[in-house]
């Protein structure tokens, strides 16, 4: 009996313990079952995210590279419309070529922080433009974009007289021929300015959409420097028309000096910084063929040239006169409709001073060949500069109009600053 009590005893303690054994197992997988999907999942990703995430910042450039124009751009500007910079690094390469291949010259700054190129752009080419550069812990980044320039046929130039360094008579307009018609003239005005060292007041007047003229309300002033700035690059002249000039032109006028033919007496005195220094004897138009009265400024010079007279209408039929002279000394043009102020060898030397003979110009005795620098031709051609004024009383003609040649002195100051779109 004693036996058996103590194996049930057994028994009952070792049921007993197993079932504490097995309940303390089920208690333990459940609760750390759970945590250890959590935990073991939660805490193992973030870690190796986090490593990721470190790894690839230390490869990464933090240098900002921007390119002009953007990428795929086709009316990209050929002046100042290219450059590249960089934010939070420096440039260290810059490259531009055409689809030809052809590199561009450009410069990086001195603080490497900005590209351009050197030179202008060609019209109607596409570009590809590289770049590199460097962070503050030398790692690189890069960028690159291709575009195109404007077409000839979709942007507007202007052809502007006189040149940049010229010397100039007192009468010289800054005249612009736009080679399309503007039709957004204030846009395009506002992009030229016109500024003279004397303080003058120099405005614009439009003749037509394709000619602009800048003049103060008197002649300049002799001595002072005048400075025409083109600032048009990327300006929309005319729908879908931008234009393409960025440029400074400087010209200095010279002396007074102020021409004043008198068909009546037949004489042109000379005057300069308002000091008459000569006076010569001249032939003006014949009394069927009248020279223009008004103010006229010399546009070109030619020491020989020719003149044939049915460019500008005169023919066997019209009853004029027919002429076609090869070499016509010192030959000065006043206006673009064919009036010029010349040397004349083929009329007898008695005319000059007493009569006028010609067809519309006004003529200055001379010899044949333009060598002889005694004649008053040569004299007067010798001493004159272009934008040098010339004016015409007493023919009897009418006054010539403001945009025939460089005649814009002929309108008055009120009727020319109504002509301006600024």
């Amino acid at each position: 009996m004693e036996k058996r009590v103590m194996t049930d005893s057994k028994r009952r303690k070792g049921l007993m313990a197993a079932s504490a054994l097995l309940g303390g197992v089920l208690v333990l997988s459940a609760c750390s079952g759970g945590d250890d999907s959590s935990g073991a999942s939660d805490g193992g990703d973030s870690t190796s995210q986090a490593k990721v995430d470190e790894a690839a910042a230390k490869k990464t450039s933090e240098a900002q590279i921007k390119i002009t124009p953007k990428d795929g751009s086709d009316n990209a500007s050929i002046n100042t419309g290219t450059k590249v910079t960089v934010s939070k690094g420096t440039l260290t390469d810059v490259t531009l070529k055409s689809a030809d291949g052809t590199a561009v010259a450009g410069r990086i700054s001195a603080d490497k922080k900005s590209w351009a190129p050197t030179g202008q752009l060609e019209r109607a080419t596409k570009y590809r433009i590289t770049a590199e550069a460097k962070d503050s812990a030398g790692r690189a980044a890069h960028e690159n974009a291709s575009f195109t320039t404007v077409s000839p046929a979709n942007s507007f130039i202007g052809n502007f007289s006189p040149e940049d360094g010229a010397t100039v008579g007192v009468g010289m307009p800054v005249s612009i021929n736009f080679d399309k018609a503007i039709t957004d003239k204030a846009a395009v005005q506002k992009g030229i300015t016109v500024a003279s060292s004397s303080g003058q007041e120099v405005v614009g007047h439009w003749f037509s959409p394709n000619r602009l003229d800048f003049r103060p309300e008197e002649y300049w002033k002799a001595g002072s420097t005048v400075t025409l700035k083109l600032n048009l690059d990327g300006v929309e002249g005319a729908n879908g028309v931008y234009g393409v000039q960025q440029k400074t032109v400087t010209f200095k006028i010279g002396r007074n000096q102020v021409s004043v033919v008198d068909a009546e007496t037949k004489t042109m005195k000379v005057t300069r910084d308002g000091k008459t220094v000569k006076t010569i004897p001249i032939s003006a138009g014949a009394p069927e063929n009248k020279t223009y009265e008004g103010q006229m400024v010399i546009s070109e010079k030619f020491k020989e040239t020719r003149m044939d007279g049915s460019t500008v209408g005169f023919t066997k039929e019209d009853g004029k006169g027919e002429y076609d002279i090869k070499d016509v000394p010192h030959a000065m043009r006043l206006s673009a409709s064919g009036t010029f102020i010349h040397g004349n060898y083929w009329g007898a030397k008695s005319i000059f001073g007493s009569v006028n003979t010609s067809h519309g110009c006004v003529g200055l005795s001379d010899t044949k060949g333009a060598n002889d620098p005694n004649t008053p031709a040569a004299w007067f051609y010798d001493n004159s500069l272009i934008g040098d004024v010339v004016v015409v009383k007493n023919t009897g003609d009418k006054t010539i109009s403001p945009d025939n040649g460089l005649s814009d002195w002929n309108m008055d100051w009120a009727a020319w600053q109504a002509g301006s779109a600024a």
